[in-house]
């Protein structure tokens, strides 16, 4: 049996039912990062094998007494490098945190944890997240499994290579502006962007603001995104916004009936975003299975200047980040370590003023309620989860999409940012390969605080498709 080739929740069942050890899982974890990890560099800041499978023996023992921690006891799992781990490196993938070491867990790694999850390293990140490409001076540059000479997406990008190639069973990872979707399509697995506020973003400095990020589920079925999403997800009082409930409500999820369900194809938002050649076709025909299942798919218009929503976000991205960072931009040796994208967003966020974010605030409204109106209209909406294909890892990022020049170091995801702005749920589901045979998925996006029913739905599409179960070369 190959443990590594094995889904979160079919590990749980054989540690649990004593077939296999939680030493045994280790074991084949730690072997095949160390003979796959130098091809990709998805896993980074490996801990010593040894204390791991000290720590794996010690979950045996637990077992063995009657005792199980939680559905993750004993399963490795690497964490996001932007999220804080106690006792670990956490770098967010600067020099300047090259040597950081948390003394205590943020909220959803103290929760997977508290489920039985041996944390065994970190998994490799743009710069502060800032990018859909992980590289950075610390680590290098994270390479996609489907062909390493391609880039694996980000911010999220290690975590999505690390899944593709099988190093670890399921991950967290984190999405301000697609870093949880657009490393899914580029890797071929699964992800879900949950609502604002249904799983806590702990420690903070302002529990109170204006939210863009959040951290979610990847896995490589919609079982085990729903999983883990179980574990992340519950209201926290020290984040007074979260939303009530433990999270068990999305343990376990069955295929929904999909017939009559209307589902809304956004496509290119009425010709205003590029796409790759082949991109809409891949996803286009992807909602071909729902309509097979009997949903009614029908080509949906926004309705909404879309460059409005752009302006809205980049002033809210600026905002944000300039309050996070604005601090070792002050200081001109912190400065100069500081890759040009963040300073490029801290400058442009310090000369904001209140009224600029709060006219920002106003147009986010106004997106919302577009988004309700079409909402009104369908049940589901559908985006392409990138508008190019994975592109060469050497690069920072596309310059320019389908011939259109793109102004900022980000605007080539700009597809992600209508559901970004608003917190949206949004699965992020495999459409296929296209003709070089790189991986490429789309956003199944719904009203907020569904993200059972949105898990169901796409339950029903993984079981009507195969793409989940198709592997990178060298992977098997």
């Amino acid at each position: 049996m190959n443990l590594a080739s094995l889904g979160a929740l079919d590990l749980s069942a054989l540690i649990h039912d004593r077939k296999v050890s939680c030493a045994e899982v280790m074991e084949a974890m730690l072997s095949r990062i160390d003979r796959l990890n130098p091809k990709i560099n998805a896993v980074i800041s490996l801990r010593d094998a040894d204390a791991l499978m000290d720590e794996a023996r010690v979950c045996d023992a637990e077992l063995a007494a009657g005792r199980s921690r939680g559905w993750l006891h004993g399963i490795p799992v690497a964490v996001k490098d932007l999220a804080d781990t106690k006792g670990l490196v956490t770098t967010q993938g600067s020099p300047l945190f090259a040597r950081h070491i948390p003394v205590e867990d943020d909220a959803h790694v103290a929760r997977m944890r508290a489920d039985g999850a041996l944390i065994i390293g970190k998994t490799n990140t743009p710069e502060f997240g800032l990018g859909s490409h992980s590289y950075n001076p610390v680590f290098g540059v994270t390479r996609n499994p489907w062909d390493t000479s391609k880039t694996a997406g980000g911010s999220s990008g290690g975590a999505g290579a690390a899944l593709a190639m099988r190093l670890v069973a399921v991950a967290d990872g984190s999405d301000m502006m697609g870093s949880l979707r657009n490393p899914a399509a580029f890797n071929n697995i699964v992800s879900l962007r949950p609502t604002f506020g249904r799983v806590p973003a702990l420690p903070s400095t302002d529990v109170y603001g204006p939210g863009l990020a959040t951290d979610g589920p990847m896995g490589r079925s919609v079982a085990d995104v729903a999983a883990l999403f179980s574990t992340l997800a519950g209201y926290d009082p020290r984040a007074p916004q979260t939303l009530p409930g433990d999270g068990s409500e999305f343990r376990e999820v069955e295929p929904i009936e999909p017939k009559g369900l209307r589902i809304g194809w956004l496509g290119d938002l009425d010709g205003y975003l590029p796409f790759e050649p082949g991109i809409l076709d891949l996803c286009r025909d992807a909602l071909n299975v729902f309509s097979d299942m009997g949903c009614v798919v029908e080509e949906a218009r926004p309705g909404f200047a879309m460059e409005r929503v752009w302006r809205s976000w980049t002033t809210l991205r600026h905002a944000v980040v300039a309050s996070n960072l604005k601090g070792l931009h002050a200081d001109p040796a912190k400065r100069d370590k500081l890759k040009p994208e963040a300073i490029w967003e801290i400058e442009n966020g310090l000369k904001l003023s209140a009224s600029d974010v709060f006219a920002a605030s106003t147009e986010r409204t106004a997106w919302l309620r577009a988004m309700l109106r079409l909402f009104g209209r369908y049940d589901y909406l559908v985006l392409p989860s990138a508008q190019v294909f994975p592109f060469p890892a050497e690069w920072t990022w596309p310059k320019d999409v389908a011939g259109r020049p793109m102004d900022t170091y980000h605007r080539w995801m700009e597809v992600v940012v209508p559901v970004s702005l608003l917190g949206l749920p949004t699965l992020a589901l495999p459409a296929g390969f296209g003709g070089a045979g790189l991986p490429m998925g789309f956003q199944l996006i719904a009203p907020a605080r569904a993200e059972k029913q949105l898990l169901a739905l796409g339950a029903a599409y993984e079981a009507a498709t195969d793409w989940l179960g198709r592997v990178p070369d060298g992977a098997e």
